[in-house]
């Protein structure tokens, strides 16, 4: 499975006790735009959780799903739920197949659960998946490095960056906030 997916930039910050995830709203097939305002970020858990994909887009319905059913099942314990679905992830004959990367985060921490089933904890609070991912990631930390920009203002500039770098990204954002 290939590590990179070509058609998303999603991005997560988490700055004073605030979470902020944002998603750019591109869908590319093949070098052809087909849409550009594509929500690929959702709420989840009482409003609680937020949650956003890379990859096919069946395929993270599916993850999505499959993720809420593990917080439901968990009572909201996010580390726990992502923990199960990474099992699952690996051990699933169905699940391996899917080739989707998730970013789950709530106030306190957040997570990146990749196609071959890892789970990653990322050592700052800021992580980016999909093509334009690296690029916003990148700009973020710069940002949080180097500003006091509120969590919301520097996911909004980095994903403005990375849709001038990507080719696979728009600069309309969909932006959810804890």
């Amino acid at each position: 499975m290939e590590s990179t997916f070509h058609a998303t930039t999603i991005l997560a910050v988490r700055r004073d006790d605030r979470a902020v995830l944002a998603g750019d709203g591109q869908v590319t097939l093949g070098n052809t735009v087909v849409k550009q305002n594509a929500r690929k970020i959702r709420r989840l858990y009482n409003d609680s959780i937020l949650a956003g994909f890379a990859g096919s887009a069946a395929d993270s319905f599916a993850l999505f799903a499959r993720f809420e059913a593990k917080l439901e099942q968990y009572r909201g314990n996010l580390e726990r739920s992502a923990v199960e679905l990474a099992k699952d992830w690996r051990t699933d004959r169905a699940l391996r197949r899917l080739e989707a990367m998730l970013i789950v985060l709530d106030q306190k921490s957040m997570f990146l659960l990749s196609g071959t089933g890892d789970l990653i904890e990322p050592d700052e609070p800021v992580i980016g998946i999909g093509s334009g991912g690296a690029f916003a990631q990148a700009a973020a930390k710069a940002l949080m490095r180097h500003t006091a920009m509120s969590p919301r203002e520097i996911a909004e500039r980095s994903m403005v960056i990375a849709s001038e770098i990507c080719i696979y990204t728009n600069s309309n954002i969909t932006v959810e906030e804890l």
